[in-house]
């Protein structure tokens, strides 16, 4: 995994106002954690910290200088306006060189299961120890030809020299079963039913003369 290297500023101010003014600048708000000191609040470019963290995805690994100080930082949680699709905020963990993380990864389906069947993904993730810039972008599981009934669980997962498997590996990942025939053909119930009804509304009508005539 490749570092990204990003100037930031301390910051000083807090509050959801000085948040805001920061976002109106095209700053982003952002804190550090870890290492048993107390969190280091700053300011990053918004542009910047954005196209970072979508390359490196969800343990994207920044490389900040902070009043001419470098710290590496894993990040741990973003907060994305709903709306705007904007970044609002993000925590890091503060992290050094050969440093082991534990982190969770995205699993990748790849390949095309035999004909008539689902491929399932039940673990969308799963967690392992990797040395902090060397973390996985993501395991891939290929089901090229697999049959219906074919399992795959996280013990059968290959993962990079260096990274550790936490996750259980009898915990399933992804699951072939059988494709279910879909039955198009016509719905005689739903035809008695309207045939039912026509027959009260007929009968309801016929009470309705005799009503009248009386």
């Amino acid at each position: 995994m490749s570092t990204e290297k990003i100037k930031a500023e301390l910051r000083t101010e807090f509050g959801k106002g000085a948040a805001r003014r920061i976002r109106r600048e095209d700053k982003i708000p952002g804190v550090i954690y870890g290492h048993g000191n107390d969190p280091i609040h700053v300011t990053l470019p918004g542009h910047e910290t954005m196209m970072a963290l979508r390359h490196g995805g969800a343990n994207a690994l920044l490389d900040l200088e902070i009043d001419g100080e470098a710290q590496l930082a894993l990040t741990k949680a973003v907060q994305i306006d709903p709306v705007r699709r904007l970044l609002e905020h993000v925590d890091f963990v503060a992290v050094k060189r050969g440093e082991k993380v534990t982190v969770e990864i995205p699993v990748v389906v790849v390949g095309e299961a035999a004909k008539e069947t689902l491929v399932v993904t039940d673990l969308a993730t799963v967690q392992v120890e990797a040395e902090a810039t060397h973390i996985p972008e993501s395991v891939e599981v290929d089901v090229e030809g697999a049959e219906a009934g074919t399992q795959f669980h996280a013990g059968d997962l290959t993962l990079p020299s260096g990274s550790q498997l936490l996750t259980d590996p009898e915990a399933l990942v992804v699951n072939v079963i059988e494709q279910q025939a879909i039955d198009l053909g016509e719905e005689p119930e739903t035809e008695d039913a309207d045939a039912e009804g026509e027959g009260d509304a007929e009968g309801d009508e016929a009470s309705d003369e005799a009503g009248d005539t009386e």
